[in-house]
């Protein structure tokens, strides 16, 4: 009979942990059903009589708050009921030294995003034939992603950055541009698409999940601040460690 040893159990349920925990699951499905049908906002303020159902603590959502690489932590109508009917996300988005948010698009939103620590660059382009949009947000500095851009955004320091971000609707959507390569559309006329064998049987296991909304960023900068690439755990660890 086959069986797993300790440490493939642990790998296993990391793996199983990062595909459940990839996007933001509704916590109390039939709250926000009520809130969706009640009539008036007494009958909504009725179904949240708690000023506990009124305060959201971002810090407090493990796995996706976390600096290593770092994450997206949303406040929505998946994660927070009182947003239900208020037309807004808020996110909170750590990027530790070398992090970075992968090209991404919002279906349904356009996305704001204040910079509060650290050094941040984005890329973004709104549709073909529009030129690349580079911005460094530092503290205080701002910038808008409109809803369907294509956008990316590093951190090159080795210091942490910390931004937030607000998109307007409270169920935006994100879609990673990379899942093209493993979301089971065809092979090879993907390949075809982008002229070269990009997806092959290799494919899956080098793709980051989405895991956090964040990944590790580039070679160099992961060099330069001394993290070594992530380790069979999926985490960083400094050199000589």
């Amino acid at each position: 009979m086959f069986r797993l040893s300790g440490m493939d159990l642990r790998l296993l349920l990391a793996l199983l942990w990062l595909k459940a925990s990839a996007i933001d699951v509704t916590k109390d499905p039939e709250a926000v059903a009520k809130l969706t049908m009640a009539a008036t906002q007494l009958d909504r303020l009725a179904l949240l009589p708690s000023s506990a159902d009124w305060t959201f603590d971002f810090t407090a959502q493990q796995f996706f708050y976390n600096w290593s690489p770092g994450g997206v932590t949303n406040m929505n109508a998946a994660t927070f009921p009182a947003t239900r009917g208020n037309g807004l996300t808020l996110a909170m988005v750590n990027l530790g030294p070398c992090a970075m948010l992968p090209p991404h698009f919002h279906p349904r939103a356009a996305n704001w995003v204040v910079a509060v620590k650290g050094n941040t660059t984005t890329w973004m382009q709104e549709e073909n034939g529009a030129h690349t949009i580079v911005t460094c947000l530092t503290p205080g500095k701002a910038t808008i992603f409109p809803a369907g851009s294509m956008h990316m955004m590093a951190n090159n320091e080795c210091e942490p950055a910390q931004l937030v971000s607000a998109l307007n609707d409270e169920d935006a959507g994100t879609m990673n541009i990379g899942q093209i390569f493993t979301n089971g559309f065809a092979p090879e006329w993907v390949n075809a698409a982008f002229g070269g064998n990009f997806v092959n049987d290799n494919t899956a296991e080098k793709m980051p999940p989405v895991g956090t909304g964040a990944n590790w960023g580039s070679a160099e900068c992961m060099s330069r601040c001394k993290i070594m690439p992530r380790d069979a755990t999926g985490r960083p660890k400094e050199h000589g460690k």
